[in-house]
């Protein structure tokens, strides 16, 4: 589950009660890690353990257990008798889904996002976020124009207004990772000298992204030198963005190439 899924849970939850199915522990090979949650009511189910027949198994378990104060912790071996050949072993916690579980269940998720600042609210930016939007992220989308963000955004992001735009950068949460698309190469020099800067300070910032060609980056390089960065600091931008190989110039295409990028980087939480 997703912070995505949580209001949908929390307006339907007012409404009628639902079981929490949470992937307590595991051994072996199975489909999902241990803290993976999934919630299920009478007609609905938010959220997956991995699908098959323990999924299957679990639901009509939890659908049994509707209305139940108690919690109850079950094994369930996925070897031929559940037809799964996984070869390893889960326990599944059941428990009733209510306001105060709720809330320990949306602060587990918010603490295992990964931070993520967006600079640049243009097509690329909006396509980003869409991406992103399902995936385990906190999104902090920078811009120095103020009107630029649509009216809704997916829960788990935040609109800055920042002017001048390299100013948000000093307060952003330690460990984000950084892309900088804005819609200005000054701007963009501007963004990436003040990440810099802070790598220098603190250390904090894993990854900077800048959207562009190889031949923007060189033009980069030569003024982020002249500001001062040594090559070691420059090496720390990667630029162009994306999986090597994806070369559509598409807002979505390489939304979807940064996003799969970002995963491949993102530190086990």
């Amino acid at each position: 589950m997703t912070p995505l899924h949580l209001s949908f849970v929390a307006e339907r939850l007012a409404r009628e009660p639902a079981v929490l199915v949470t992937v307590e522990r595991s051994e072996g090979s199975v489909p999902r890690e241990a803290g993976t949650h999934m919630v299920v009511f009478a007609g609905e189910v938010v959220g997956t353990i991995g699908g098959g027949q323990l999924e299957y198994q679990a639901i009509a378990q939890a659908k049994s257990r509707i209305g139940a104060a108690d919690a109850q912790v079950l094994r369930y071996p996925l070897g031929p008798t559940l037809g799964q050949c996984c070869g390893g072993v889960v326990w599944l916690r059941f428990e009733r889904l209510d306001a105060v579980a709720l809330g320990a269940l949306s602060a587990q998720l918010r603490e295992a996002l990964q931070p993520l600042a967006l600079f640049g609210g243009g097509h690329v930016g909006r396509a980003l976020v869409d991406a992103l939007a399902p995936l385990p992220y906190a999104v902090t989308w920078i811009d120095s124009r103020e009107a630029i963000f649509p009216a809704e955004v997916p829960a788990h992001v935040a609109c800055e207004h920042s002017d001048p735009v390299q100013a948000a950068v000093p307060q952003l949460a330690p460990g984000s990772q950084v892309l900088v698309m804005s819609f200005s190469h000054a701007e963009d020099l501007d963004i990436v000298a003040a990440c810099l800067r802070r790598r220098r300070e603190r250390a904090d910032l894993p990854f900077i992204g800048l959207i562009g060609s190889r031949t923007k980056w060189q033009t980069f390089r030569h003024r982020l030198e002249q500001r001062g960065f040594t090559p070691a600091e420059l090496a720390q931008v990667t630029c162009p963005i994306g999986i090597l190989g994806i070369t559509g110039k598409e807002p979505a295409v390489i939304a979807a190439s940064v996003a799969a990028q970002l995963l491949l980087l993102r530190p086990a939480r």
